[in-house]
C-alpha cells in the first residue's frame, strides 16, 4: 500500500512539472506578443509624429480611446504611449543595423572562439553570413532582415519592465544590447537586472576587458569583470580571508549573480592532494560556456607578484588530476583588495597559465565614476592608436 502511495505521489509531481512547464511557456507566449505589440504601436506613433500629423494632444486623444475601448488593457496612458514610442526609436535605429552587421562580421574572423553571445542569440543560419555581407543584397534588405531577427528573437525574450529599466538607466546603444544579452542569458529577474545596472556591471566588463590578463584569446575577458563588487556580504571591519569566504558561501546565490551565471560552485577548500600533502583553494566553479574550472583565490590585501606561484600551481593541479580530457585548462582569478596594474602587468607578461588579476570592492562604486574611467580609457586608446 505504501509503495502505491508513493508511486502516485511521483506521478502527481510529474503532473505538476508539466502544469508549471506550460504556465512558464503560457507567460512567455503572452509576453513576447505584448513586446511585440508595444512595438508595433511605438512604430505607428512615432511614423505619425515624425512626419507632423500627430502632437502631444493627438497622443493624448489615443490614449483616452484606448481606455474607453479597451478598458482591461494597462499601460496606454500618455507616458506609457511615448515609451513605445522611445522603444520603437531606440532599436530601429541606423545605428543598432550598423553594430549589428559590425558583431556578425567579426565571426568570419573569430570562427575558433566565442563569438558574441548575441549573434549567437538571434539564431541566424549557418548562411547567414554570405546572405547578409554579400554586396547583392541592398542596404534595405539586411535592414529588414537584422530588424526583424533582431526584434523577433531579442526583443521580444525580455520582460517589459527589464525594457523599461533598460531604457531608462542606460545612455548608448552598447550598452543597451549589454543588458539585452544579459537579460536573457542570465535569465534576470527585475531585482537582479536593477542590481546589475546600479552596479555598472556594463563598465566593469568593458574595463576589465582591457586590462593585462594572461588568459588566452580563444577566453573571453568580458566573461569577467573588474572589479567585483561584494556590498551584499556585509564585512565587519578588520575582517579575516576566512571571514571573506565564509561570507561568500553563505551569501552564494548573490556571489554567483555577481561573476555570472555561467558559473556553477564545486566547492571552498576543495582539497588536492599532491605528493603526501593536502593543499585547499579557495572558491572552485565549474563554467559551462568556457567548459572550464575556474579557480578564485581570496586575498584581503594589494595584489602581490608571489601570489601567482601559488595560484598557479593550483591550476596545475587540477588540470592533472581534476580536470576531464574535454575541458579546456582551468581558469585562476586572484580576488584582491586592490592592485598595482604596472605590477600585475609584469606578473602576468610570462605567466604560462591562465589567469587574471581583479580588485573587489565592498561598497557599490558610482556609477558615473565607473563611466568616467571607461571614457577615459577609451580615449587613451584611441590616442595611443593615433601615435
Amino acid at each position: 500500500m505504501k509503495g502505491g502511495i508513493e508511486s502516485n505521489q511521483l506521478d502527481f509531481e510529474q503532473i505538476a512539472h508539466l502544469i508549471e512547464e506550460a504556465r512558464n511557456r503560457a507567460y512567455y507566449k503572452v509576453n513576447e506578443e505584448l513586446v511585440l505589440l508595444y512595438f508595433n504601436v511605438g512604430k505607428l506613433v512615432s511614423e505619425r509624429v515624425s512626419l507632423g500629423n500627430w502632437g502631444d494632444k493627438t497622443v493624448e486623444e489615443l490614449a483616452r480611446f484606448i481606455e474607453v475601448k479597451y478598458p482591461e488593457m494597462k499601460g496606454f496612458n500618455r507616458r506609457g504611449l511615448f515609451r513605445m514610442k522611445q522603444f520603437y526609436e531606440t532599436y530601429s535605429d541606423s545605428e543598432l543595423v550598423s553594430t549589428l552587421l559590425t558583431l556578425i562580421e567579426s565571426v568570419e574572423t573569430n570562427k575558433n572562439r566565442i563569438v558574441s553571445p548575441l549573434v549567437t542569440l538571434m539564431q541566424l543560419p549557418d548562411n547567414y553570413l554570405n546572405e547578409i555581407v554579400s554586396p547583392l543584397v541592398t542596404l534595405f534588405q539586411k535592414e529588414e532582415y537584422l530588424l526583424t531577427k533582431f526584434v523577433s528573437l531579442i526583443l521580444s525574450h525580455i520582460s517589459w519592465t527589464n525594457h523599461l529599466m533598460i531604457l531608462s538607466k542606460t545612455k548608448t546603444l552598447e550598452e543597451k544590447l549589454f543588458y539585452l544579452q544579459q537579460s536573457i542569458t542570465e535569465k534576470l529577474s527585475k531585482r537582479e537586472l536593477e542590481r546589475q545596472l546600479n552596479s555598472a556591471v556594463f563598465e566593469r566588463t568593458m574595463l576589465s576587458s582591457k586590462f593585462v590578463s594572461a588568459l588566452p584569446t580563444q577566453f573571453p575577458t568580458d566573461l569577467f569583470k573588474d572589479p567585483y563588487i561584494l556590498e551584499f556580504l556585509n564585512l565587519p571591519d578588520g575582517y579575516t580571508e576566512q571571514d571573506f569566504e565564509k561570507a561568500i558561501v553563505i551569501n552564494l546565490q548573490k556571489f554567483i549573480l555577481e561573476i555570472g551565471k555561467g558559473f556553477t560552485y564545486m566547492g571552498n577548500q576543495y582539497r588536492l592532494q599532491v605528493g603526501n600533502k593536502d593543499y585547499y583553494t579557495d572558491l572552485l566553479f565549474y563554467h559551462r560556456e568556457l567548459q572550464s574550472l575556474v579557480l578564485f583565490e581570496l586575498k584581503i590585501q594589494e595584489f602581490e607578484p608571489e601570489f601567482l606561484g601559488k595560484l598557479n600551481f593550483y591550476l596545475e593541479a587540477l588540470d592533472r588530476d581534476v580536470k576531464r580530457p574535454n575541458e579546456n585548462p582551468s581558469i585562476g582569478i586572484l580576488l584582491c583588495k586592490g592592485k598595482d596594474n604596472e605590477v600585475v602587468e609584469y606578473s602576468l607578461a610570462r605567466n604560462i597559465s591562465p589567469a587574471m588579476i581583479a580588485d573587489y570592492e565592498t561598497k557599490l562604486i558610482p556609477k558615473d565614476i565607473l563611466a568616467t574611467k571607461l571614457r577615459q580609457l577609451v580615449e587613451q586608446l584611441s590616442k595611443n592608436e593615433i601615435d
